[in-house]
């Protein structure tokens, strides 16, 4: 469950489009640097957070590229904001696996 939460989207997405990097979640996918990651993967998965994702969202799920664990958290927590946020995030990963995959 770690590596998909540490991965998200990128797992997914190795197909995905586009070569713009722009917004939070685009940004942090490359910032990252981590293998699967390209300009033409992280330009797919932001096009599935806007699409799915507040700009608030964005920025919450892009901290869970630099701390993974922040992900874990907030799928485990008790809060009714983060799970509701998790339902989100969830929805955003569905949408990046269906748009890109």
């Amino acid at each position: 469950m770690r590596k998909l939460i540490l991965l998200g989207a990128l797992v997914f997405l190795a197909a995905c489009g586009g070569n713009r990097v722009s917004g939070d979640i685009s940004k942090a996918c490359i910032a990252a640097d981590r293998k699967a990651a390209s300009t033409r993967l992280c330009s797919c998965v932001q096009q599935a957070a806007n699409q799915t994702l507040s700009r608030s969202d964005q920025r919450r799920a892009a901290t869970f590229f630099e701390e993974p664990h922040l992900a874990q958290e907030t799928r485990q927590s008790d809060n009714s904001g983060s799970e509701r946020f998790w339902q989100r995030y969830k929805k955003f990963s569905a949408t990046a696996k269906r748009m890109c995959g």
